[in-house]
């Protein structure tokens, strides 16, 4: 028989619960805020069917749009032959957790106030634009010494007989 074009084929794998990670679905995950502008990841819980993305939107990152009652309005870009189209899908809050995407931005971003506001307080004015790493330092190999290795002749005789 063909296989099936269905909305869930071939998600055998792609929606199976992690190890130990079965059963009832923690509070946290409807108590969670988010708020227009937010970034999150889509990560479909199989145990949930309503409001269920599809398999194309699974590990996806998005922006959201919309917040509702129950489900979030998330902007996820789609690469649809030559272009990429913004796609606007309504995914139910089960579906969705917060992305840790700009983690590193944030973090720099205070780190640099942070810098700044020392360097005012000093009279002086700093760059904080990141740098590319350099070429490592170079160093002399001491204490090397060389040793000469000649291969041992290859004696057939000997070796018919049973060794040495």
């Amino acid at each position: 028989m063909p296989a099936g074009h269905g909305v869930r084929s071939r998600t055998r794998d792609l929606f199976s619960r992690p190890f130990r990670k079965k059963g009832t679905i923690h509070l946290s995950t409807y108590l969670r805020t988010y708020h227009i502008g937010d970034y999150v990841d889509i990560k479909v819980n199989s145990v949930i069917h309503k409001g269920m993305p599809h398999k194309f939107y699974h590990g996806r990152t998005g922006q959201v749009w919309n917040v509702t009652k129950l489900s979030l309005g998330i902007e996820v870009n789609k690469q649809v032959g030559n272009r990429i189209i913004k796609k606007r899908i309504h995914v139910r809050i089960e579906h969705v957790q917060p992305s840790r995407c700009t983690e590193d931005f944030k973090l720099r971003k205070k780190k640099n106030d942070e810098l700044k506001a020392e360097a005012k307080a000093r009279g002086e004015i700093i760059s904080t634009k990141r740098q590319p790493e350099g070429p490592k330092p170079g160093f002399m190999v001491e204490a090397a010494t060389l040793e000469t290795v000649t291969p041992i002749p290859y004696d057939v005789v000997n070796d018919l007989k049973g060794g040495y």
